[in-house]
């Protein structure tokens, strides 16, 4: 299982990114979802400095990933994870509460929680420097801190969200990696344990090592 160049399933991912992004790229989620499920899936490489045309008609901000799977095409990675998930019930039960809950905690990690690191990263990373970001970060950081806490709250003594690993922990683990580097999750023991234990899975390992041996690099200027 992993890449193979005939897979049915291809995902849609980028050739090259800055460091600071290398090994963070949405395109990580559906490949843990395809590691899990023990599914082959092909790479289609794109650049990220120079996107070709035709991406736009399948993404229409040009970002990844973008899956093909047959004739069924999607865009956003929580879609995309959820597609692959009716694949698989050990990622997305047949039961209708272990499938409602899953699905909650899926949209919770990218509506409640990700828009947080996405803001975090932006003032920390991209207008380093700037005063309106020194002026937001420790608002920000305190309202982080609060949604964490609830996070945990609400994992309880639980091993992953819903119970068994599910497709709603590969969302919410990639989300709260984002917040490592700042220091967000290790307030929270719980959430830092419940992480370590996602992220020790061995297909998030080969996920992580197929993103980063398909960078190139760093593109010339044209």
């Amino acid at each position: 299982m992993g890449v193979k160049s005939d897979a049915a399933i291809e995902i849609t991912a980028f050739d090259w990114v800055p460091d600071f992004a290398q090994g963070f790229v949405r395109d990580l989620r559906p490949r843990w979802a395809c590691e899990e499920m023990g599914v082959d899936y092909a790479e289609r490489l794109i650049s990220a400095v120079n996107r070709p045309a035709d991406h736009y008609r399948d993404q229409p901000w040009g970002q990844v990933p973008v899956l093909r799977d047959g004739n069924v095409r999607l865009f956003e990675s929580g879609a995309i994870l959820l597609h692959l998930a009716e694949q698989d019930a050990a990622l997305l039960p047949r039961d209708p509460q272990g499938r409602a809950t899953v699905t909650s905690w899926l949209f919770a990690a990218y509506n409640s929680v990700e828009p947080l690191m996405f803001e975090l990263s932006n003032i920390e990373i991209f207008a380093a420097g700037e005063e309106w970001a020194r002026l937001r970060r420790p608002g920000l950081l305190e309202f982080i801190r609060t949604r964490l806490g609830k996070l945990a709250e609400a994992l309880g003594d639980r091993p992953y969200l819903a119970g068994d690993f599910s497709v709603a922990d590969i969302a919410m683990a990639t989300v709260l990696r984002e917040g490592i580097e700042a220091g967000v999750v290790a307030e929270h023991p719980r959430l830092e344990t419940y992480l370590a234990r996602c992220l020790d899975r061995p297909a998030f390992g080969r996920a992580l090592a197929a993103q980063l041996a398909a960078f190139t690099e760093e593109p010339s200027a044209a």
